[in-house]
Formats: structure tokens, C-alpha cells, sequence
């Protein structure tokens, strides 16, 4: 054994040494070793031995309770040796003249039982009754040894013995006195067992227990394993696995070091991980070969987990109390758990080994004995819920119910995955069409916090198997909101607009459900049921789904130009909603504020989304109002602040797989940072970086207009900052196309006319600069006042019309005819429709008084 793990044994190597030396004096000695197993009992009384003077005869047995069948079996091992002995052997000491193999050769077998009392040499008695005449003559056989030389007997495990060997050590023990003899054994520690009482009882006797290692003395014992100095970290993670047994220390220090841990610098991961096989590999599979039934007990409290306790083990393995307080007592001994109450685990490392050593098939009827056991006993839902994510067994009529229960209570505190989870076993568990799908809309709101796609599949499903108008609505209805609307465009609108066009065309339509559904198909950009949700908006003022269809009234106003209008529907929507209380249905509203220019107030309600958003741990929600706080803050020029939200949106987004919203969160923290400038040292690197996250970013045909114009403006702009300003126009005119398909007129929503007249001033156009930087009404025309003779005065086309004044926008489309271009033609290089063009082109035709092209030139020549 390695001094490292005798470090603190001293006191008892001391005490079994005077115990050798008694005998060597002609005293008779006992000493019991008592103690757990692996707590180093074997290994003192080989250390003693290995002390031990050489004239004296030693006795070895290591007794197993496989053996404990075999009548005299221990006996047999102690007098084996020396009865292979000859008289030839230099070794063998002389008794009575005769060599002590020749003598036990004969006497030793005719002392054991079966056989003929006749056959006895002499000096050995013959009376009595079997059992009384073979205790005696063992002991006269173990006598005559201590004739010329003291006697060790050194017995591994006497608790283990056969019962015949257990009433002979008894036997001889208490007729000891004046032999020279050393009895020494290692012992359970159990106080049920009799001879151990027995033994400690004589006067002669005395009871050594070892504890446990201290800390200091494994981190020696680790350091002498590696023969170099170990990180304290390391030696208190042995230790604290070990609980310092030796036996488990020295495995452990052997795996380490079989494994290239490194001392100084360990992997504690990898460490840990080591720890529980050895574990497993040491005091568990004892425990399973000694105990069978306290080991039972443990896997039963390590398939309860972490708020179990023995009394409900107890109950799932099937033990009773008396059979569950005497494996109790076998788990404290082992130091396996704590003392409790409740007993729970000493590290988490145990129970993993116990669960790892445990048959699947075992551990899956466990789980589902555990889910019975704790739902009648009224556990909680959630820990009832676990054991049947792990059971083998679906169809129970009494599971759908605990996980439904399980899944609204995960819901309510935020764990939207482990609510998924609940709701997909449920759904396995359930056969009534009904249930499935009211299941199955309670899955798409949990999906809504955790993927976003998957939520919008579990919509669409309940619409396609919901012919009735109003069972349908009642059905999307959760799923209705911006986080849906903006992140899932493509595949939320249709569903939406589908199932809100036909509850319109029923008589009386519920305004609770016209209006969500009228909003979300705003919000997708279209239209579907405006008209019907505007006279349920007006017929019901109070009621709550109001708050976000006038949100989304105001967004859509405001995107039209109609500042007004958005401001008015804006303040309707806010009023409605407690500060503390405002969640997404505030969103349309801020931006309706930010895209008028009131951005104190945008901002104001877009932080308290935020703040909504973050109590509740509505992650899609958090994500979209980090999206609006951004752009915001980006408009009011606190850039450091826009990045960080871009930033942690595009972290959201990951995590509930809304790639559209990813995206253009990554878009607009490529805004901030370029607006914000970049280190000089450092601007190739990061313009290399942002083209990387850019390229990697394929919105689909289908996303959001909005999340689309900002991906193209975060790239235009990255085009313009590296100097490529043809490219940089050309995805600024791609998104005013856009935005103007979707009938977003208001430049506000996404500056791409002021970054494209950046562009052309930067090529040289000044006049094409001027023009697109006019602000034209949602229908083609200038945003500015007319002045007064273009509203009234002379008709123009007659020579008396006074001086003619084109437009900027006139000018700039006179110029592009004039280069010979179609009318399509200027329309896509000023990104307006044709029809506008057209429009352009007869305004100014009659104010020159001419009648096409041919005369243009010559008309302008002469202003």
C-alpha cells in the first residue's frame, strides 16, 4: 500500500504492531479493525505484517460471502499453507520433533468434520458430540503451532466468514490466555453483528476504527500519484469524491494519472467525469455485492432526483420500513449521502454513476412507477412530468392532464422549452381529435417563445382542420401579434387573412376575435377585413383587442403618410395600456411616433415594451422590441446604445429561430457601427467582417418589406463606405422599390432617398441628387407646397401664363428625357412607377404650352 495512504494511520499501525509484539512476548492479543468498506482496514493489517518480526508463523484468510456455504472455509485457508509443508522445506520451523507440514498433515484433517474418530492421532479428543470434538481439536491443532514461535492470525472480512469459522475464532479467542497469539481482524462496522460484540468484549481485547483521510493527506497522497505539486482545486475535487476513503482515492489518483491529467492545470470537467466511474467502479459495485437492498434504495433516490428523499425511495422500491431504515443505515455508512433529513446525494457525481450503472430497461419501469407514485402522492406537476418524459409508456389516461399542468406552470415562469417538451408528450399520449387540438394551439403560443417557425406550422395546421369561421379565429387568435407577423410573414399571413376575410363575411362577427385577426393581417401588409375590423373598432371602443389594431392602424398611417392620422391613432392606442404593462401591441404605435419624428416619445414606449417583454421572458416579443429600441436610438443619434440592442435582438432571434428577425437585427448593428465610425486601424477588419454578416443573411422572397428595406440599406451602406457607389445606389433604389410595392410611401420608415442622393452626389450627379431627395406624396407628387400660380392664375400652355417653374422632380425627369430615355426607363432610375412618370411628363408638357417630346428641348432651352 502507498505510505500516502497511511499518512494519518500511525496511531493504529502503532497499535497492531504492540499487538505482534505482545504475542512475540507470550501475551495473547485481539484487535478488531472495524469500519466501512475501502476505508483502508486490509490494507493496516498488511502494513502491520510487513512490521512484523520473522520468527514469527503467520496465519492469512480473506473471507467472501460467496464462500459462506462452505463449512470450515476460513479454517482452511489459515491452515493451508503450512499443511503443503515438508520436513524438507528450510522455512519450516520444528514442533515436537516432527516438521509442522508433517504434523498438520495428519492431525489437521482428522480434526475437521466426516471423519473417523478412530483415526485421530494422539493427544486429540474423541468425545462429545461433532461439533464440540472439532472445535477442540482445532484448537489443539492451532496450540501445538505456538510451541517454538509466536502465532499471527490475520483474517480480511471476519463479518463474511462461514458460521463454522465465526464459532471457532469465538471459540479460540476466549481461550487465548498464555498462548502467544495475535489474533487480528478486520471487521464490518455494523453493531448487529454478534462476534464482533463478542470479541470486543474480552478483556484481552481492543477495537481499532479508522476514519476516513483528511484533505491534506489525499492531496499528498494525488501529489505523490503524479510526484509533482497539485493544483488545490484538484486535490479538494478528490477529495470531496472520495470523502476520503483510500479505496476510492487510489483508484481515482490511478485514473488520473492513466489519463494525462495534468496536476497544475486540470480539466475539471474531465476530472469530474473520471471521479463518477470510479465511483461507480468502487463503492457502488460494493454496495450492489454487500448490500443489495440499501443499493436499491439509492437507485430509487437517483431516479427521483434532486427533491427526493429515502421515505418516497422506499416507497418506489417497494421496501418497508424495516427494510428501508437497515439500507438507510448501509448508505450512511458509505458516505454516499448526507445524514438529512432529507438524505440527498453528497455530490451530484454520485448519482450520475448510480444512474449509469443502472439497466435502461430498469431504469424506464422506475420512471414510470415514480410518475404513478408521485401524481397520486400529489407531487408537484412539474416533477411528476419529468419521470413520464422518461417512462417507456404513452397512452395513460391520467398523464395528459399532469402535463398539461406541467406545461402551463413552465409556461408561467418562462422555460418555454422544457413547456415544449411537456405538450409534444402530451400530444403522444392523446387520441381524441378535440384534445389533439386544443393541444396543439397550446404548443403554438409555447412555440412562439422558443421557434418561431414551428409556432407558425402549428397555426396553419389548426386553420386547414378548422372549417367553421368562428372555431377557426378562436384557434388563431393566440398565435395573433407583431412577433408572428414580422418574423414569419410568408407563412403567418395567409392563414390570418383567410380566416379573417371569412369571419367578415359572417352575420355579426366577435369583434375579440375580428380585430386580432384584422391586426395581424395589417401588420403582413395586407388589408384583408379592414373595413368590417374598423366598424367593430368603432361599435366596440373598450374592447381589449382594440389596443393592437389601432397600433397597427397607426404603423400603417404612418408608413402611407398620413402623419396625422398615425399621431391621432397613436395616442388612441397608448392611452388604452398601462406603462407597466405595455407589450407588443404599443410597438406599432412607437414606430408610428419615430416615423412622424416624435422620437422622445417612440422612445419612451418602445423601453417600456422592452421591459414587459423581459419580466415575462417572452423571448420573441423581447427580440422585436429590441428591434424598434434600436432603430430609435439609431434615429436619435445614440449609437452605442443601438448596437447593443441590435446586438442582443440578433442573439434573441437565434434562440427562438426567427432567422428574418436575425437578419435585420444583424442590418441594423451594421448601421450603428458604421454610423458610429470605425477605428482607423481596424476599418478593413471590420468592413471585412460586416460584408460576412451580410452575405451570410438570404431573407426569402416572402419576409417583411420592412426587415427586407433595412437588409438592402445595410448593405448599400457598406458598399458606399468601401467606395463602390454604383453598387451602393443600386440597393438603395431596390429598396425604395420595395417599400413602394408594399405602398410604403413615407421615406421616414427607411432613409433610403437621402442615402441615394448621397450616392449620386458622390458620382457626380448633382441635379439627379436634388431630385430624389424631394420628398413626393404617396402618390407620386411633391410633398411641398405649390406655389400660388401653379394652384390658380392664367391656364398654362398660353403664351400670358407669366414665367413657368418646374419642380424639382419635373426637372429631373425633363433631364432624363432629354438623354433620350423611355418613360420606364425613368421611372426605375428615379424608383418611381411609370404612371407617375406619365404623370410628370403631362404637367410639364402644359406648362410649356407643348405637345410632346420634339418640342421639349427647345422649350426648356427658353426658360
Amino acid at each position: 500500500m502507498p505510505t500516502g495512504v497511511l499518512l494519518h494511520r500511525e496511531t493504529e499501525l502503532a497499535e497492531l504492531a504492540r499487538a505482534v509484539a505482545g504475542a512475540g512476548a507470550g501475551r495473547s492479543e485481539v484487535v478488531l479493525v472495524r469500519g466501512p468498506r475501502g476505508i483502508g482496514k486490509s490494507a493496516l493489517l498488511r502494513a502491520a505484517l510487513a512490521r512484523m518480526p520473522g520468527e514469527a508463523v503467520v496465519l492469512r484468510a480473506r473471507c467472501h460471502d460467496n464462500e459462506r456455504d462452505f463449512p470450515y472455509g476460513v479454517v482452511r485457508q489459515l491452515f493451508d499453507p503450512f499443511m503443503r509443508m515438508t520436513s524438507t522445506s528450510p522455512a519450516a520451523p520444528q514442533f515436537l520433533g516432527e516438521s509442522p507440514g508433517e504434523f498438520l498433515a495428519e492431525a489437521l484433517p482428522a480434526a475437521l468434520p466426516g471423519v473417523d474418530p478412530g483415526a485421530l492421532p494422539a493427544g486429540y479428543e474423541s468425545a462429545g458430540n461433532g461439533r464440540e470434538r472439532v472445535l477442540n481439536n482445532l484448537f489443539h491443532a492451532a496450540r501445538s503451532l505456538t510451541s517454538r514461535t509466536p502465532v499471527v492470525m490475520a483474517v480480511d472480512d471476519l463479518h463474511l466468514a462461514d458460521e463454522e469459522s465465526r464459532q471457532w475464532f469465538s471459540y479460540l479467542a476466549r481461550r487465548l490466555d498464555g498462548l502467544p497469539v495475535a489474533l487480528l481482524a478486520s471487521t464490518a462496522d455494523e453493531a448487529a453483528d454478534p462476534l464482533a460484540a463478542e470479541l470486543a468484549a474480552l478483556r484481552h481485547a481492543r477495537t481499532l476504527t479508522p476514519g476516513p483521510l483528511c484533505d491534506s493527506c489525499v492531496a499528498e497522497r494525488v501529489a505523490e500519484e503524479f510526484d509533482a505539486p497539485v493544483d488545490p482545486e484538484l486535490a479538494a475535487v478528490c477529495h470531496n469524491l472520495s470523502r476520503g476513503n483510500p479505496l476510492v482515492v487510489e483508484e481515482l489518483t490511478a485514473r488520473l494519472a492513466a489519463a494525462r491529467i495534468s496536476p497544475g492545470s486540470p480539466d475539471l470537467d474531465k476530472v469530474l467525469r473520471i471521479g463518477a466511474g470510479t465511483l461507480a467502479d468502487t463503492t457502488l459495485s460494493w454496495l450492489r455485492q454487500s448490500h443489495p437492498r440499501a443499493a436499491e434504495l439509492l437507485t430509487g433516490l437517483a431516479v427521483l432526483g434532486a427533491d427526493a428523499d429515502l421515505a418516497t425511495a422506499a416507497l418506489l422500491t417497494g421496501q418497508g420500513e424495516l427494510l428501508a431504515d437497515e439500507a438507510r443505515e448501509a448508505l450512511h455508512r458509505t458516505d454516499l449521502i448526507e445524514p438529512g433529513p432529507p438524505e440527498t446525494f453528497r455530490h451530484e457525481l454520485v448519482r450520475t454513476a448510480v444512474l449509469a450503472r443502472t439497466d435502461p430497461r430498469v431504469l424506464v419501469a422506475l420512471h414510470e412507477r415514480a410518475a404513478a407514485l408521485l401524481a397520486r402522492l400529489g407531487a408537484p406537476a412539474a416533477r411528476t412530468a419529468e419521470h413520464l418524459m422518461s417512462s417507456g409508456t404513452t397512452g395513460l389516461d391520467w398523464a395528459v392532464p399532469v402535463l398539461r399542468t406541467a406545461a402551463r406552470e413552465a409556461a408561467a415562469d418562462g422555460h418555454w422549452d422544457d413547456a415544449a417538451r411537456y405538450l409534444q408528450r402530451a400530444l403522444a399520449d392523446a387520441a381524441d381529435p378535440e384534445l389533439v387540438r386544443s393541444l396543439t394551439g397550446q404548443l403554438g403560443t409555447v412555440e412562439l417563445h422558443r421557434d418561431v417557425a414551428a409556432a407558425a406550422r402549428c397555426a396553419a395546421g389548426l386553420a386547414a382542420n378548422a372549417p367553421d369561421p368562428a372555431e377557426r379565429a378562436r384557434l388563431l387568435r393566440p398565435f395573433a401579434g407583431p412577433v408572428l407577423a414580422l418574423s414569419a410573414a410568408g407563412a403567418a399571413a395567409v392563414p390570418f387573412a383567410e380566416a379573417a376575410a371569412a369571419l367578415a363575411a359572417t352575420a355579426a362577427p366577435p369583434a375579440e376575435l375580428l380585430l386580432p385577426l384584422a391586426a395581424q393581417a395589417v401588420l403582413t401588409g395586407r388589408r384583408t377585413a379592414l373595413r368590417p375590423a374598423l366598424a367593430a373598432l368603432r361599435a366596440h371602443p373598450a374592447e381589449p383587442a382594440a389596443t393592437g389594431m389601432l397600433g397597427a392602424l397607426a404603423a400603417l398611417a404612418a408608413a402611407g403618410g398620413q402623419p396625422r392620422t398615425a399621431v391621432r391613432l397613436a395616442a388612441r392606442c397608448v392611452r388604452r395600456v398601462s406603462p407597466a404593462e405595455a407589450g407588443t401591441d404599443v410597438l406599432g404605435a412607437a414606430m408610428a411616433y419615430a416615423w412622424t419624428g416624435r422620437l422622445d416619445e417612440a422612445a419612451a414606449w418602445a423601453g417600456r415594451a422592452v421591459r414587459s417583454a423581459q419580466r415575462w421572458n417572452h423571448r420573441g416579443e423581447l427580440a422585436l422590441a429590441l428591434l424598434a429600441r434600436c432603430d430609435i436610438a439609431h434615429r436619435q443619434g445614440r449609437l452605442d446604445a443601438a448596437l447593443a440592442d441590435a446586438e442582443q435582438a440578433a442573439e434573441l432571434a437565434r434562440q427562438i429561430r426567427a432567422e428574418d428577425l436575425a437578419g435585420a437585427a444583424r442590418a441594423l448593428a451594421v448601421r450603428a457601427r458604421l454610423r458610429r465610425g470605425l477605428p482607423v486601424d481596424a476599418a478593413r477588419a471590420d468592413v471585412a467582417r460586416a460584408e460576412v454578416e451580410l452575405a451570410a443573411v438570404e431573407l426569402p422572397a416572402e419576409a417583411h418589406p420592412l426587415l427586407r428595406a433595412v437588409l438592402l440599406e445595410a448593405r448599400g451602406l457598406l458598399a458606399a463606405h468601401r467606395g463602390d457607389y454604383q453598387q451602393a445606389l443600386r440597393l438603395f433604389l431596390e429598396c425604395g422599390h420595395q417599400l413602394a410595392a408594399r405602398g410604403v410611401a413615407n421615406s421616414a420608415c427607411v432613409p433610403w432617398r437621402t442615402h441615394a442622393a448621397q450616392a449620386y452626389q458622390a458620382l457626380g450627379e448633382h441635379a439627379a441628387a436634388r431630385t430624389i431627395a424631394a420628398d413626393p406624396l404617396p402618390g407620386g407628387g411633391d410633398a411641398r407646397p405649390r406655389p400660388a400660380e401653379e394652384r390658380s392664375g392664367p391656364a398654362i400652355g398660353t403664351r400670358d401664363a407669366g414665367p413657368v417653374r418646374l419642380t424639382p422632380s419635373e426637372r429631373r425627369v425633363t433631364e432624363l428625357v432629354l438623354q433620350g430615355l423611355s418613360n420606364l426607363e425613368v421611372a426605375e432610375r428615379l424608383c418611381l412607377s411609370k404612371r407617375t412618370v406619365d404623370t410628370h411628363l403631362g404637367r410639364i408638357y402644359r406648362k410649356l404650352a407643348i405637345k410632346g417630346r420634339p418640342e421639349l428641348g427647345a422649350a426648356v432651352k427658353a426658360l
